[in-house]
């Protein structure tokens, strides 16, 4: 398998949406969560994130412990994972989270669609660019490539879109959520997989792992394993 292992990591309401309608990136995540999901990052050789989720909410991508950063360097790592951007067209903010929080290595994986003018800038600024594909990300190519710059564990944190595609192109092999005791409710608001949709003999199956009552807000958190279909 030339790609790395990918979780993906998503913290949903009840019913199973992971923002609200206005798409403005609505806290969901209790605090014991945000430690949860540090933990997480921490142990990751890349964090990624979909077009959306980039330009949408800017997202920081880093470790925020301390301690979980030194741990990082004491083992002869960056104190920072890899963060990924798979963005059709990449107009990034040039002084945002994504670009500037860290120290971390920023690699953006885009399509034909991006001006070359714009790709040069974020080069400038310190990001390695990768084209790949006409109009859509080749997340098989994608991937490919992460495993060939050493990448081996990585987490998908969103946004909905990717993720689907992923389950699509059987690319996942965990899924861990945080499930908020809230309804968001609204047809618009984006689920932990959109896109078109999946019919029945095209569904992902998983096997649960683990399903534990997490904190005292009431929230639960799920762990499950991609079980693999077999190829006839």
């Amino acid at each position: 398998m030339n790609r790395p292992r990918v979780l993906v990591n998503a913290a949903m309401s009840v019913d199973g949406k992971i923002d609200s309608v206005a798409r403005k990136g609505i806290t969901i995540s209790s605090t014991a969560d945000k430690a949860r999901v540090d933990r997480l990052r921490a142990g990751m050789d890349a964090l990624l994130v979909g077009g959306r989720t980039l330009l949408d909410e800017d997202p920081k991508l880093t470790v925020k412990s301390l301690a979980l950063r030194s741990e990082r360097k004491d083992a002869g790592l960056e104190e920072n994972p890899i963060k990924v951007g798979v963005v059709s067209v990449a107009d990034l903010q040039l002084d945002g989270n994504f670009m500037n929080a860290g120290p971390a290595r920023r690699l953006i994986y885009t399509t034909r669609r991006t001006p070359p003018d714009q790709i040069r800038r974020l080069e400038n600024a310190g990001a390695q660019v990768f084209t790949m594909g006409d109009q859509r990300v080749d997340c098989n190519a994608m991937l490919a490539s992460l495993y060939d710059q050493g990448i081996r564990k990585m987490m998908v944190e969103g946004g909905g879109t990717l993720i689907a595609e992923f389950f699509r192109l059987d690319l996942v092999d965990e899924l861990m959520l945080y499930i908020a005791p809230r309804i968001f409710g609204g047809s618009t608001a984006p689920t932990l997989a959109d896109g078109p949709g999946f019919l029945p003999e095209q569904m992902p199956l998983l096997r649960l792992e683990a399903a534990d009552e997490f904190d005292d807000e009431g929230g639960v958190s799920i762990h499950y394993l991609v079980v693999r279909k077999e190829i006839s």
